[in-house]
């Protein structure tokens, strides 16, 4: 008991401290951790929902998309079956598709099992070889890049306060084919288009994802924890690298718990998290949702540093039929430079 009762104090530590990372003595230490991972695309905020509010959702029971970010957060699952899904068109044309499911079989005595699948779609990119002609290149083509990953989760609550949960995921990444030379004929003119030698770009390697919640029982105020994207290097040719390894901590409360106002009618979600990725400087998150009636959200959310995409903004809607839960989430985040990225995401509940 006396463990328990010193754990919120010593999780609020924990944060802050995480917060204190932020100090513009490291940024020259920062500087040197840029570029280093791959397969950047496992860290692109997806669901509109968390990510009108900054992706602040590591303290955050937050159902199937809980898998996205914390998958603890789906130990407390209210149905039997959560269902989220959507599609966002990233900068630069590149097109993400998501989806994730989660059962509660038995009550969620057994706890709960989860499967995610999110597919890159980096449209095509024309293919060229050197060559010595007046242009210096030989065009060979298109290439049509791909990524996906797709994830098994298991969470459960181990008691009214204390929540965990994992995922194992396959990741693959396709970067098309290198050809390094065509078919010429006696004098070196190109005679075909077929290759004579080519290498093929693609590669899978296995990642795993841990979270943890805490609900301190000082009002709703909830602590958490994720790791996402642990893996081994991976290698395409000669270079080696690493997945974007992401740690996050965080803590979240419903204010209006304060004044005891009924959580139906009124509610005000504030979020807080610290990341410390393995590629680029520490950011500290701030999201806020006001929800009224169960009916309609409004969300905002602050990343710090952010050269580019520092704030966001959402609604949402929800509805209740016959047991069945609907809604239906927006979020528009401005992107500086790039083009401004808009996401809608549907998630339904029974």
């Amino acid at each position: 008991m006396k463990t328990n009762r010193h754990f919120p104090t010593a999780c609020l530590a924990l944060l802050v401290l995480a917060a204190g990372i932020l100090t513009p003595a490291d940024a020259q230490q920062d500087f040197q951790k840029r570029a280093q991972t791959g397969m950047k695309f496992l860290v692109t905020g997806l669901p509109a929902r968390q990510t009108a509010v900054g992706e602040a959702f590591t303290a955050v029971d937050g159902g199937a998309a809980s898998m996205f970010y914390n998958p603890a957060g789906m130990a407390r699952l209210g149905s039997t079956v959560d269902l989220t899904f959507g599609r966002m068109q990233w900068i630069a044309d590149i097109n993400h598709i998501y989806g994730a499911i989660a059962f509660s079989p038995w009550s969620g005595d057994y706890g709960v099992i989860g499967v995610t699948f999110h597919y890159v779609d980096y449209g095509e990119i024309q293919s060229t070889i050197r060559y010595d002609n007046t242009d210096g290149y030989l065009d060979v083509g298109t290439i049509h890049p791909y990524a996906y990953d797709a994830g098994l989760t298991y969470a459960r609550a181990l008691s009214d306060k204390f929540s965990v949960g994992g995922t194992v995921k396959l990741v693959k990444q396709d970067l098309g084919t290198s050809i390094l030379d065509v078919q010429r004929d006696s004098t070196g003119t190109v005679i075909s288009g077929t290759p004579t030698s080519q290498i093929k770009n693609a590669l899978d390697v296995v990642a795993y994802d841990f979270g943890i919640l805490y609900r301190t029982g000082i009002k709703s105020l909830t602590f958490g924890m994720s790791i996402r994207n642990f893996s081994r290097e991976v290698t395409y040719q000669r270079e080696s690298f690493q997945l974007p390894l992401l740690f996050k901590m965080g803590l979240s409360m419903n204010v209006l718990d304060v004044w005891d106002i009924n959580p139906d009618m009124q509610s005000l979600l504030v979020a807080v998290d610290a990341d410390h990725p393995r590629d680029y400087p520490e950011q500290l998150r701030v999201g806020a949702e006001y929800v009224f009636a169960k009916t309609l959200s409004l969300r905002v959310g602050y990343v710090s540093p952010s050269d580019e995409h520092n704030i966001a903004y959402g609604v949402g809607l929800m509805q209740t039929v016959l047991g069945a839960h609907f809604a239906l989430d927006y979020s528009y985040t401005p992107f500086g430079v790039f083009n401004n990225v808009q996401r809608l995401s549907f998630q339904f509940s029974y």
